[in-house]
């Protein structure tokens, strides 16, 4: 083999042997991506009522902004409101105005798929609860949830999900978990979530 030959050769396998890393090289990794997600929120409040203990389901909208702290790790921010109300009876209903969430949280990938996650973190929360004819016997056990609510304003919540990769950097977000427990009157709240979430 002669010399230019020789030299054509080791160039060709250098160059083929480099390209799939350049192409890696190009990708942004995971840990300097941040992401925003707008999701659909349906909020599920058990355990209203010191005696029958009744459940209803109110309606949100979620923003969701966040960052890859590294390539299993997240911490995001999330700022929500309520549209819908929960009517729990005929005399009382529960209304979200807005709450504001921090979470940090680990996410697996699933090949090509996308991701399953879990986080955890805490919840600050507003809202009013309305009841009409307080004076009736069947409302003496919601009188302590007349006015604000939750009592307790601060509370641990968690989040467990599934995304599934539409696009590239766009995801589809599947999602459920507690959002608070109100200390004051025993009443907690689910969230289950679906929406988009875009990478960046």
């Amino acid at each position: 083999m002669n010399k230019v030959a020789a030299r054509f050769l080791t160039t060709s396998l250098m160059s083929v042997c480099l390209l799939p890393m350049a192409g890696h090289a190009q990708e942004t990794p995971r840990s300097d991506k941040h992401y925003v997600g707008l999701l659909a929120t349906a909020i599920e409040h058990r355990s209203i009522g010191e005696i029958t203990k009744e459940d209803a389901w109110g309606q949100a909208g979620t923003l969701v902004i966040g960052g890859h702290l590294s390539d299993l790790i997240h911490a995001e921010v999330r700022f929500g409101g309520g549209y819908k109300d929960a009517d729990v009876t005929s005399d009382l209903s529960l209304a979200v105005d807005y709450y504001g969430s921090w979470y940090m949280g680990l996410h697996y990938p699933l090949g090509e798929l996308g991701n399953v996650y879990a986080q955890a973190g805490f919840t600050h929360i507003s809202g009013e609860a309305t009841l009409d004819n307080i004076d009736e016997n069947r409302n003496q056990q919601f009188e302590e949830l007349d006015g604000d609510y939750p009592g307790s304003s601060f509370s641990f919540s968690w989040i467990a999900g599934i995304d599934f990769e539409l696009l590239d950097g766009t995801y589809l977000v599947l999602e459920g978990g507690k959002l608070f427990k109100d200390t004051d009157t025993s009443a907690n709240a689910f969230q289950f979530s679906s929406g988009i979430r875009y990478e960046f």
